[in-house]
């Protein structure tokens, strides 16, 4: 399963308000691994930042003057989503502007139509995945950070590729513990010396796609071996109860 893990930084609140996209952060995984492709993207919104979201990412008018506007990296941001199941934290918040900025430039140039994101993407909200798994408490990617104990004190302010992978270890936790996020060999190689006990024992991990595991059954005279063993053992646990009695 191919997923991206995504978060975006904007003006303000609301996209009905004006309000416009800034920075967008994506990850992508493969069948919960992390493939090394990524995607960030710095974007001139066209209009003034506010001053209360400047106070929660960092990024203020000067920040974004000179990137490109999103009309000019919409292609290249799509083809790295489209297709993908799309892992979001408060997923209604980032669609929703995604939407509203695809919805603009497909006015302005007519063709290629992009978008909208939920007919091209599926979308997965750990927020309400969150909600359901931890009723009545908070589910913030800091809270969630804290209960499943992943380290995120580098994140001072709100950054989308930052956010984005602590988010990535935060999802993973939630379904299964995993949080291995990459296939290269160097991090394999630690991966198989921290599994190396005190003892100097080494677990072993089999790497087999389905279909590869042979199986050996026993032949006619392994069977009747175990039978006469079991036979065995059977008379000779009934004789020593019987002597103890």
């Amino acid at each position: 399963m191919r997923q991206v893990i995504l978060d975006t930084e904007t003006t303000g609140i609301d996209p009905k308000d004006g309000h416009r996209l800034v920075e967008i952060g994506a990850i992508e995984m493969v069948n919960r691994r992390f493939t090394g492709r990524t995607y960030h993207q710095y974007i001139n919104p066209e209009r003034h930042i506010d001053a209360e979201v400047v106070e929660v990412h960092g990024i203020d008018d000067a920040r974004v003057a000179n990137e490109p506007v999103f009309a000019a990296i919409a292609d290249e941001f799509w083809a790295f989503i489209e297709g993908a199941e799309l892992v979001i934290h408060n997923a209604p918040f980032d669609v929703g502007f995604i939407d509203h900025e695809l919805s603009m430039l497909n006015q302005q140039r007519k063709s290629p139509v992009l978008g909208p994101v939920r007919d091209h993407c599926g979308v997965l909200d750990t927020l309400t995945m969150a909600r359901k798994m931890h009723p009545g408490q908070r589910n913030s990617l800091d809270a969630l950070c804290k209960r499943y104990d992943i380290d995120n004190g580098h994140r001072v302010l709100h950054g989308a590729l930052l956010d984005s992978e602590i988010l990535a270890e935060v999802y993973l936790a939630m379904t299964g513990g995993q949080t291995a996020l990459t296939l290269d060999a160097a991090t394999a190689a630690e991966q198989e010396q921290a599994d190396t006990s005190n003892e100097g024992m080494s677990i072993q991990r089999l790497s087999l796609t389905p279909g590869q595991l042979r199986v050996v059954r026993p032949t006619d005279a392994e069977r009747a071996a175990h039978k006469a063993k079991c036979e065995a053992y059977q008379l000779n646990w009934f004789e020593g109860a019987a002597s103890d009695a």
